[in-house]
């Protein structure tokens, strides 16, 4: 079994071994010599499909979670996710709709869209973790640790979401979603190490939780390699 220094130094090694920006279809999606607006749109009609899930998992991971000071940090991710009442803004699932608006994505063709079969292997694996009590620390690693870091990722010092603005002339209110989750899931995220490394007092748990960490980010990397599949070139390999 490993220290807790030790295990949370192995859940931020896990986490960064996949970083999704270097996937092949962020290539596509930041070549400024010939922006892909219709491919962005696929791209962020699957990221709505996540997001209408991620205050269900908050949700439950606040319901199930045994650790109080843990569980009060939960409920403001709850409340902030509900309202956007904290950071000024609105309800997060809003503010992903606000962004798919501006891509020129009627309302109508968002609420049609359905999740690709890798979009929903991602959703399906994080419900049932965090539906388990049993499984608890399993959800956390995933939700808090693998899923609310996506938004963290840069590319030369740049956020994601502020290079696809700068190439898809996008306005700062067109991106509040991102900006605001990069924001606040820095703290997340460290909350997140913190509870899994409390939790995890076994070397089994340990195991369990490097393990979800590692699947999440592989099949965030599947997700887009599925939408690469589909809208751009032959697939890259698939992550397992």
């Amino acid at each position: 079994m490993l220290s807790k220094s030790e295990f949370k130094n192995e859940l931020e090694s896990t986490l960064h071994g996949h970083l999704t920006l270097a996937h092949p279809i962020f290539i596509e999606l930041l070549n400024t010599q010939q922006p892909n607006k219709k491919l962005l749109k696929q791209v962020a009609l699957q990221g709505y499909q996540l997001t209408k899930h991620f205050l269900h998992y908050v949700e439950h991971l606040f319901f199930y979670c045994p650790v109080p000071k843990f569980k009060r940090a939960l409920l403001v991710n709850v409340y902030e996710e509900e309202t956007g009442r904290l950071s000024q803004t609105d309800n997060h699932v809003v503010l992903m709709q606000n962004f798919i608006r501006a891509l020129g994505v009627s309302d109508e063709e968002c609420d049609a869209a359905t999740p690709l079969p890798a979009t929903q292997e991602l959703i399906d694996y994080r419900l049932r973790a965090v539906e388990d009590p049993q499984r608890y620390h399993v959800g956390a690693a995933a939700v808090m640790i693998a899923s609310e870091c996506q938004n963290l990722e840069t590319k030369a010092g740049e956020a994601r979401h502020t290079l696809l603005g700068e190439v898809y002339g996008l306005q700062e209110k067109d991106l509040l979603f991102f900006s605001v989750h990069q924001e606040e899931d820095v703290g997340h995220v460290m909350q997140g190490l913190s509870l899994v490394t409390e939790l995890c007092n076994t070397e089994k748990l340990q195991k369990e939780a490097l393990e979800a960490v590692d699947h999440t980010c592989k099949l965030f990397w599947n997700m887009y390699d599925n939408l690469h599949r589909e809208y751009c070139q032959p697939s890259t390999i698939r992550l397992s």
